[in-house]
């Protein structure tokens, strides 16, 4: 029965999340230090005291998480933990390339510093939000998508579950969709509270920066094949990570279709590595036969709850 290790991406963060860690662990200690001199601002401070408004930027989220997830994973290689593959949700998805060798930590923390502020620049840019659809499954919201006459920017971001799928786009069109949704027989239509259009082509701008980025670093062969948000299928060809990786910003996150094909090539033991249980809750509701845990703190670390 093979491992597979998955990388919490935005939402998952929390004031105080990577504190014990800090207070306990070298690496985490030197790969603070190594965000304060990347950064204009204390992502320790910020995610070790909040305030959570703040913590919740994208610019800062998305490197918190990045070096919480990566710190762990440090820590689990040490106890000779290792994955048989990998994959990450959005953000996340970076936080699985680190950790399967394609760039190091501080490289990868510099293609998450690109990514986070280009989107949190796209998102200041452009008014738009995201909502969580539930009752509906993709080809029913998809349908009510293609039918909508607005003509605005609206399209399926997050496909989490067969019972959970998000849409991302401009405020009226996203809007109106949901209008649409409640009309098409979904049970609970939420809008969620994001910095923006995440997944969208309100993101498209962000892509630029990134694309410049991902283009110009150096890309080793992973350790474990990746499955990338983009298509949901695995990866080892470095050309294809990197396509997918700027694809990404404005296409859907395939979560179920990633998480059935590692299951379909032998994954049984699922491990959230990084803050929180966002992702365990949501391979519970793909398939609650494999075996599901988590390590976010030091605590964790001590007794990983896996053969």
């Amino acid at each position: 029965m093979k491992t597979a290790f998955v990388f919490p991406g935005q939402a998952s963060q929390f004031v105080g999340m990577g504190a014990d860690l800090y207070n306990s662990k070298s690496i985490a200690q030197k790969y603070y230090g190594i965000a304060d001199e990347l950064f204009d601002f204390s992502i320790k401070d910020l995610s070790f005291y909040g305030p959570l408004l703040e913590l919740a930027q994208t610019r800062v989220t998305q490197p918190a998480i990045f070096i919480h997830s990566m710190i762990v994973f440090e820590e689990l290689k040490a106890l000779g933990k290792l994955p048989d593959m990998v994959a990450g949700h959005s953000l996340g998805e970076y936080s699985a390339l680190a950790a399967t060798g394609v760039v190091d930590f501080k490289t990868g923390l510099e293609l998450v510093k690109i990514r986070s502020e280009q989107m949190q620049i796209a998102t200041e840019n452009n008014s738009g939000t995201m909502v969580a659809i539930v009752g509906l499954d993709y080809d029913a919201i998809q349908t009510v998508i293609n039918k909508s006459v607005i003509g605005g920017v609206c399209n399926i971001a997050n496909y989490n579950s067969s019972n959970q799928i998000v849409i991302s786009g401009d405020v009226q069109t996203v809007h109106s969709t949901m209008l649409a949704l409640k009309e098409a027989g979904a049970k609970r239509v939420i809008e969620l509270s994001v910095g923006g259009a995440f997944h969208s082509n309100l993101m498209k701008s962000a892509g630029e920066k990134l694309k410049k980025a991902l283009d110009s670093t150096a890309f080793k062969p992973p350790l474990w094949p990746i499955y990338s948000n983009v298509t949901g299928t695995a990866t080892t060809d470095i050309k294809e990570i990197r396509e997918r990786l700027y694809l990404q910003l404005t296409s859907p996150v395939l979560w179920v279709n990633s998480i059935e094909n590692m299951i379909k090539d032998g994954a049984g033991i699922f491990v959230e590595i990084g803050p929180g249980k966002v992702l365990q809750g949501i391979i519970k509701r793909i398939n609650s036969d494999v075996i599901i845990t988590g390590v976010s703190s030091a605590e964790d670390l001590e007794n990983p709850e896996w053969n």
